[in-house]
């Protein structure tokens, strides 16, 4: 289980992808935030695996959106009540969920672990992130290439 923000998920959404997180977790947990933030562009229809649940921490979420949008601000709520880790990308959101504790992974990650168990070969995994990249999903050249040179 884990819970995620929208930057993955809506990349996921967008290129069709979204089994690459039904490969890795039996039940990702997003809040209604997220669901709004990934239904902009078209409305999403859900996959069962994913649960929409409403955090309960309003101070936290209140003190959170000082420093980060409502979206991140719910899911990080969400996965420290949970103790759960979280799908985030943006730098500062991660940098302040490792802060709280909770165990962070991004896209890319998504991508190695897919490849490393057998769901995506290397060229596939290389594909998808250039597909995210063209479709707007920004990140380093360094972690790309990080990540597939550990693949």
């Amino acid at each position: 289980m884990i819970v995620s923000d929208s930057t993955a998920l809506i990349v996921l959404f967008d290129l069709d992808r979204v089994e690459l997180l039904e490969n890795l977790f039996e039940v990702v947990y997003i809040t209604p935030v997220v669901l709004e933030e990934i239904s902009v562009k078209y409305p999403v229809v859900l996959p069962p695996f994913i649960t929409v649940e409403k955090p309960e921490d309003d101070e936290l979420i209140d003190e959170l959106r000082m420093l980060l949008d409502p979206g991140e601000s719910e899911a990080i709520a969400l996965a420290k009540a949970k103790n759960l880790p979280i799908i985030i990308d943006e730098k500062r959101g991660r940098k302040i969920a490792k802060g709280l504790g909770l165990k962070v992974i991004g896209l890319l990650g998504v991508v190695y672990l897919n490849a490393k168990k057998g769901f995506l070969t290397k060229k596939e995994a290389v594909e998808f992130i250039e597909s995210a990249i063209e479709h707007g999903y920004r990140i380093s050249r360094k972690m790309v290439d990080d990540v597939l040179e550990a693949l």
